[in-house]
């Protein structure tokens, strides 16, 4: 039987983890220079969020073993397009678009990497407590983007690179721990049973 290319998969995963040390790179940044100007971390991130958008629409296609990291990344990769999309078009109104944008982004990739966690679990992998707690710490990063606890922008941008960081360590996470690649692995099947039916006709 003809294997499945893993082509995608190794793109995926390659991707997810470049993008997570992006994300992690441009958190400390953020939160070393916390006076850099907002149109500079707008362009930064818009192109940032459509690019790991892409890498998300590639993963969801890519139909990896365990189908765990990618399995919500149809919708969410679109979100962070579309947002991605919006803060390049505005790069200097960062208080208004670009944290709240990435807020958003944030809160739903923890809640999605919550569910990925528990199925982790089912799955047997050992290490699915790590990305709950990564998860749920990175969900209440985002939250507290959203809601913008502080009027200063260096506090705010302190936060922003805190979001990143948590977002980076929590993808690189579950790139490294879930995904899972086989070399040899086939496509997916669907099993039909067949039934005769006899011809009881006189």
């Amino acid at each position: 039987m003809k294997t499945r290319c893993t082509t995608p998969m190794w793109v995926a995963k390659t991707g997810y983890i470049i993008m997570s040390l992006v994300f992690c790179t441009a958190g400390v940044v953020f939160i070393a220079r916390p006076g850099l100007s907002a149109a500079a971390i707008g362009r930064a991130l818009g192109a940032a969020m459509i690019l790991f958008g892409a890498v998300k629409l590639v993963g969801y296609f890519s139909r990896d073993l365990y189908r765990l990291a990618f399995q919500y990344d149809l919708g969410f990769g679109l979100l962070l397009i579309a947002l991605g999309a919006l803060v390049l078009a505005r790069p200097g109104r960062v208080l208004d678009v670009t944290f709240a944008a990435l807020g958003v982004a944030v809160l739903t990739d923890g809640l999605y990497k919550v569910q990925i966690a528990v199925d982790a679990r089912r799955f047997g992998i050992s290490t699915w407590w790590l990305t709950l707690a990564l998860a749920v710490a990175t969900g209440l990063v985002g939250l507290a983007l959203v809601f913008r606890p502080w009027d200063s922008a260096r506090l705010l941008t302190i936060l922003l690179g805190a979001a990143l960081l948590a977002e980076g360590v929590l993808n690189l996470c579950v790139a490294v721990s879930t995904v899972k690649i086989v070399r040899h692995q086939r496509p997916d099947l669907i099993e039909v049973t067949s039934y005769e039916v006899e011809d009881e006709t006189l």
